[in-house]
């Protein structure tokens, strides 16, 4: 179910670019975004889907070249 109203439409929660939709409500102190499709997106790249999926953390990591 896709909760966007915007012209294009955000993607839905099911894309793979699903992070691409604009935020609808945060919790800041939390660590949180609630998107337009229904993803709940946390700081540290974790995702909890409509249906209750999880999505793994998956932040780059980034090292120092030598």
């Amino acid at each position: 179910m896709n909760q966007c109203l915007h012209q294009p439409l955000c993607p839905s929660a099911a894309a793979s670019d699903r992070e691409a939709a604009r935020v609808v409500a945060h919790g800041l102190e939390q660590g949180w975004s609630l998107l337009c499709n229904g993803v709940l997106l946390f700081e540290d790249t974790g995702e909890l889907l409509p249906d209750g999926h999880i999505i793994a953390p998956h932040r780059t990591c980034l090292t120092a070249a030598a």
